[in-house]
């Protein structure tokens, strides 16, 4: 479970095409501390499972293996190498929440159309798949690359949020373009509500199971 408040920018160093997964190592500080084999992380907001760690020049390299699956329906498929992804370690028992619960299980990705700064903010408006456009609220949580943003309007197809200069330049967001494909995940509560009164989707009925990514 994650709050979506980034803890940091990591870089990715390598992306290795295996026969059964992707490893992914990226280049981390701040959340390579404490962190051991097992741990789960959350990058760009989904939920990946730390199989390997070494030395880097600044830092520590942290590997993940990831499935088809994963690599398919996030914006992992887009990564390059040198690109900054957004990090965030596991809530800890007893820690602040200053977001939303986020499970790190992305349920689709988000193409921005509209993407420009408005006097001292930036405006960000995204087309979605209608997956998550039906768990779409005026003024309710969604996760953008693992960042929790509050949705400010909810279009035909899709929806707009505002960014303030510090998420701005805390965050991998500054290096998106329009076009480019952000991975969201809806709000958690929305998915139990549509579930309970029978109207949520098979996607949410059967989980893609997106999040920790382990190999064996």
């Amino acid at each position: 479970m994650f709050t979506g408040l980034v803890e940091e920018t990591g870089v990715i160093t390598q992306i290795v095409p295996a026969r059964e997964s992707t490893q992914l190592w990226i280049r981390a500080k701040v959340c390579s501390r404490g962190t051991r084999i097992g741990d789960s992380l959350a990058v760009n907001g989904c939920c990946l499972t730390v199989v390997a760690r070494k030395k880097a020049p600044t830092g520590v390299a942290l590997r993940f293996d990831l499935l088809e699956e994963t690599w398919r329906r996030t914006n992992f498929s887009d990564a390059t190498v040198g690109a900054r992804v957004n990090l965030e370690r596991a809530l800890a028992v007893g820690s602040r929440l200053g977001g939303h619960f986020v499970t790190g299980h992305i349920d689709g990705t988000g193409k921005i159309l509209r993407w420009e700064k408005v006097r001292k903010d930036h405006l960000l408006e995204l087309v979605t798949p209608k997956g998550v456009h039906d768990y779409l609220l005026y003024k309710g949580s969604i996760a953008v690359d693992g960042i929790s943003l509050t949705v400010a309007a909810v279009t035909r197809s899709g929806f707009r949020v505002w960014i303030i200069p510090h998420t701005f330049q805390v965050t991998a967001l500054s290096e998106r373009q329009i076009g480019d494909r952000v991975n969201l995940e809806a709000d958690l509560l929305g998915k139990y509500v549509r579930q309970f009164t029978g109207s949520g989707g098979d996607q949410f009925r059967h989980p893609l199971g997106m999040g920790h990514t382990r190999v064996g």
